[in-house]
């Protein structure tokens, strides 16, 4: 009885503490039991140290809960309010229980790892730079950093549905057993964090490459002899060129039937992007993404042997692998310091709301944010922005901001944070122009910065930037304070309200892979994952101290756990116009917003858009279904390559139900605002899978691309041509639903078939 009291006079202590942490010998090492919150505990087996790596998600200071420890022969149990841990002596496994004693899933015996190995080894990959330079000296690979392998895998109940990892293009909400490798990219952003409709949630605790559900049967494919084929064109200045595609084949076998996660790697350092998988000449896989370096997918699998063919880079091996899908859930990270995972116990609201306890509250975003973003890649000029500006006022369209994407540097060079004078000569007067309209203003700035300018080549004498590249070392204290005080005195005088970091993986992760960030001192590898979240820290915290009472709207493309406290938005990246990349962007938001990351958006209408677009009727209902669905996200935002993105450019027809869907955002404004406090005061969700609030629907659980915009209203979007009626799942809801759109009621927990037209998207008011 004194030790238990003491353990809970012990609470006080900060959640860190030793003291407040349970120490299990096992035959690796020693495992900390460290309850976090009354719903929460972190699982900790320390490797030797390695490298100096700071904490970069659990930052708060909280009080730990109390807790009762008791022992027998055959367990240790560790008992919170709302969840219990128990130690297995016999098989040296840990389970976890609710607050009611059910169990919510348990280690697998023998799965714990933390083995030594080392870093590096594999050639560095020389990052493209403008034609216009001298490409930047590389340096050599790095060998022989000493770091860990961590692996742990779990057993899951039957029935179990798991959401999260980030923002993934393969399709899938529910990625129970599902395959994939967490590494950032453009289009891809990783978030090691799932949740359950069983009830609880998992925080992998590592800033490397994360594997989930790795699969150990793979073969290499066999590339096919062809006609060489010139290319894919360069992207703009200072990106790849992307490489021509290449078949690939090759042969595998599986023991038995049965559903099978599949996997794909097209090389291991660029994002060349897989067109599509065939087992057996049957597609599983299909998407024009470019980016993704790796794709996953399901089939159903006969026993014996079976032939693979996928399209790749010509410049890349193509990794096949395969596992039978079972109950079991599998985080392994090939660099780590430790073995370490949390576990929350609740609802998605209440693993969420925990979650953000530990790792950070979402910052108050302002109001303006949530209203209407009008952007194109790109305003080539002042005039041109204002221009267009002004034709949103003198239609009594509203607009909360107009965006200025990229080049506007121009001659001046990449990012020199130098207007080009010819075509902006007063960017002070620009800004307070469109102020003026009633409207804010967004810009984009990124952190590579072209050496050949006059901040790159500081950046270059200071060795500021990562070796080799022109991207700014953000894990140097040094190098992102010399970045801030040239962004601040070359930029904030003009009195933007919003900024735009593009680009923020850095431009896909293989600009950290084996080289050295934090001074030259510690492998890229090492924090493979979190540049967008350093450098995003960065720039919040100055903006906290330099304007403490204005707080500028952030958009940004990449984001990692804990991001949230550092109020930025995402988009989905550089992505395609077709259905398929509409449907993957919302499933992929959905997944994204599981982790718990709550500000979400994507380029409406497509970012690469066809040349006939402002004639095209079939691109202009794709473009509408964008659209309506952008209503219910949380920022909606308009944008497209080389495109003119203003509503008066498209037919008339089309021209009326894009504003309309811009009134209806203004309508429905006071709602979001009110709901997007919530987001902020009480861990809430605005976008929000119905796993959040249907966890016990089975059919509401299937539902890939239905999702809820905060309590009320259920959204069903349009990703399919030529619909006059679209298939819906109304969740159990004992008071029923009732159409957005005409008042029609309908009883919760069934399919119907909503009638739809060009006009609008199925959207119900949960009564």
């Amino acid at each position: 009885m004194k030790k238990i009291l003491f353990l809970i006079l012990s609470a006080f202590l900060v959640f860190g503490c030793k003291t407040n942490s349970v120490q299990i010998k096992v035959k690796e090492g020693v495992l900390l039991v460290t309850p976090m919150t009354d719903n929460s505990v972190r699982v900790q087996m320390k490797g030797k140290p390695t490298h100096n790596v700071e904490e970069l998600i659990f930052t708060e200071d909280v009080a730990a809960p109390a807790f009762e420890k008791s022992e027998d022969a055959n367990a240790i149990t560790i008992k919170l309010a709302k969840i219990t841990v128990v130690f297995n002596k016999a098989d040296e496994t840990l389970a976890y229980y609710d607050k009611d004693g059910q169990i919510l899933f348990q280690e697998k015996p023998g799965t714990r790892v933390l083995k030594e190995t080392t870093v590096g080894g594999v050639p560095v990959v020389e990052v493209s730079t403008d034609a216009a330079h001298t490409a930047l000296p590389q340096p050599d690979p790095i060998e022989g950093d000493a770091t860990y392998i961590a692996s742990q895998s779990f057993i899951m109940q039957p029935g179990d549905h798991q959401f999260g990892t980030g923002q993934f293009q393969d399709g899938y909400l529910d990625i129970m057993g599902l395959e994939r490798r967490l590494t950032q990219n453009n289009t891809q952003i990783v978030s090691p964090v799932i949740i359950s409709s069983k009830g609880y949630g998992i925080l992998w605790h590592n800033y490397g490459r994360t594997d989930f559900n790795p699969a150990t049967d793979k073969i290499v494919l066999n590339a096919l002899p062809q006609a060489p084929a010139p290319a894919a064109p360069a992207g703009p200045a200072g990106r790849f060129a992307m490489p021509a595609p290449k078949v690939f084949t090759g042969q595998f076998n599986v023991p038995e039937d049965g559903k099978y996660a599949l996997h794909m790697v097209i090389g291991d350092h660029s994002g060349r992007g897989g067109r599509y998988i065939k087992v057996d000449g049957q597609q599983v896989y299909e998407d024009q993404n470019h980016w993704v370096p790796t794709v996953s997918a399901f089939a159903e699998l006969k026993a014996g042997s079976h032939t693979v063919e996928a399209e790749g880079s010509s410049e890349d091996t193509m990794e096949f692998y395969w596992r039978k899908v079972d109950n079991t859930t599998t985080f392994c990270s090939p660099v780590s310091q430790d073995l370490d995972y949390t576990v929350f116990a609740g609802t998605p609201d209440e693993v969420i709301a925990s979650y953000r306890i530990l790792t950070g509250p979402v910052p108050p975003m302002p109001d303006y944010a949530f209203g209407f973003v009008q952007c194109r890649e790109r305003y080539d000029t002042q005039a041109e922005l204002l221009e267009n500006a002004h034709g949103f006022k003198d239609r009594n369209i509203p607009v909360s901001m107009i965006v200025q994407d990229w080049q506007w540097w121009g001659k001046t060079g990449w990012n020199s944070m130098v207007f080009d004078e010819d075509k902006y000569p007063d960017p002070k007067g620009m800004v307070d122009e469109v102020h003026d309209l009633g409207m804010k203003i967004m810009i984009s700035v990124w952190s590579r910065t072209q050496t050949g300018t006059v901040l790159g080549d500081n950046f270059t004498e200071k060795g500021y930037f990562i070796p080799g590249t022109e991207w700014v070392d953000f894990f140097n204290p040094e190098a992102a304070e010399y970045y801030w005080e040239n962004f601040r005195d070359s930029m904030m005088r003009y009195g933007f309200d919003a900024w735009w970091f593009d680009a923020t993986e850095p431009d896909n992760d293989y600009i950290l892979l084996n080289r050295r960030v934090a001074n030259n001192t510690i492998p890229g590898d090492v924090y493979r994952d979190v540049y967008p979240l350093v450098m995003n820290r960065a720039m919040y915290q100055h903006f906290k101290e330099y304007t403490p009472e204005k707080m500028p709207v952030v958009l940004t493309r990449s984001a990692f756990a804990g991001s949230q406290k550092y109020g930025v938005f995402v988009w989905s990246g550089d992505v395609g116009h077709d259905w398929v990349t509409l449907r993957r962007q919302l499933i992929g938001g959905l997944g994204y917003v599981s982790t718990g990351l709550p500000w979400w958006t994507y380029d409406a209408g497509g970012f690469s858009r066809p040349r006939d677009q402002y004639t095209s009727a079939d691109y202009q209902e794709r473009m509408l279904r964008w659209i309506q669905a952008s209503v219910f996200l949380p920022m909606m935002r308009v944008h497209g390559s080389g495109s003119h993105t203003e509503p008066w450019n498209y037919s008339d027809e089309t021209y009326r139900i894009y504003v309309n869907c811009i009134n209806t955002r203004y309508k429905l404004l006071p709602y979001i605002t009110e709901n997007a406090k919530k987001v902020s005061e009480e861990g809430y969700t605005l976008m929000r899978p119905l796993v959040f609030d249907f966890y016990t629907d089975e059919e509401a659980l299937k539902q890939d691309c239905e999702y809820m915009f905060g309590p009320d209203y259920l959204v069903c979007p349009v990703t399919e041509p030529g619909v006059k009626t679209w298939r819906v799942y109304l969740p159990k809801n004992a008071a029923g639903w009732e159409d957005f759109r005409d008042g029609t009621r309908y009883e919760g927990g069934q399919y119907i078939d909503a009638p739809v037209d060009i006009e609008f998207i199925p959207v119900f008011k949960r009564l």
